[in-house]
């Protein structure tokens, strides 16, 4: 099935990573349907969903969540929102805020950074070696994650990668807990972190043993903060 649902009571919705599929959340699943009713879909060309027939950015995906709220019956849920959720949640509820109550970002990405000179003479060997030798440019340049995508869902992940949402977060009004994992190499927390902590006004920032999957790792720690912060 393309979305979980278990529990009774007030509503809680995740939003699980790029690559990811709603079974990443199996231990929130599971604790939070003890006190609220969970919903947990995958994204269109994860999981259990249907593939695109496009390349989706993350306004197409923030589309699709509105939508699926709706049909959902989902009302003003709390939101669990990891990696590529968070773009899709900032982007959503930055313009219609009233659509969720209050929102948990783990391991939220959405900053584009400064190219190093090194990333930027990579990407010119890459484009050069691309014009004569197409396969095997695919094989050996960009990261693992990218070259196991279809060419379509490649075309998708550039299109959401190089979408810097700083000001879509800065947007975001929800009462907002920020939870990462202290050894997250993919968005540091140092990085990501505290710079969605210094845009989201009121946001609070944890840090947690684990990495960027800490909710799964340490998942007792990250559900008693949530269930705290849910409740409070």
């Amino acid at each position: 099935m393309p979305c979980k649902i278990a529990g009774t009571g007030k509503h809680v919705l995740l939003l699980h990573g790029y690559g990811s599929r709603k079974e990443s959340f199996y231990y929130q699943t599971e604790f939070l349907s003890e006190y609220f009713r969970v919903f947990a879909p995958d994204f269109p060309a994860f999981g259990a969903s249907e593939p695109t027939d496009e390349a989706w950015s993350v306004s197409d995906y923030a589309s699709w969540l509105g939508k699926f709220m709706s049909s959902a019956g989902l009302e003003k849920p709390h939101v669990i929102a990891h990696s590529f959720g968070a773009r899709v949640a900032f982007k959503l509820f930055s313009v219609n805020s009233g659509l969720c109550d209050k929102l948990v970002i783990t391991g939220g990405a959405g900053l584009v950074k400064e190219r190093s000179p090194q990333y930027m003479r990579r990407v010119k060997t890459y484009r050069r070696i691309k014009k004569l030798f197409p396969k095997y440019a695919e094989r050996h340049f960009g990261s693992e994650e990218y070259r196991k995508l279809s060419p379509l869902m490649k075309e998708s992940y550039k299109k959401i990668v190089n979408e810097d949402l700083r000001a879509c977060a800065a947007a975001v009004s929800n009462e907002t807990l920020l939870i990462y994992g202290e050894n997250d190499t993919v968005t540091p927390p140092d990085e990501e972190g505290e710079t969605f902590r210094s845009l989201i006004a009121g946001s609070r920032l944890e840090i947690i043993p684990g990495g960027h999957f800490c909710f799964c790792e340490n998942a007792r720690l990250f559900n008693k903060l949530v269930y705290d912060f849910f409740t409070g």
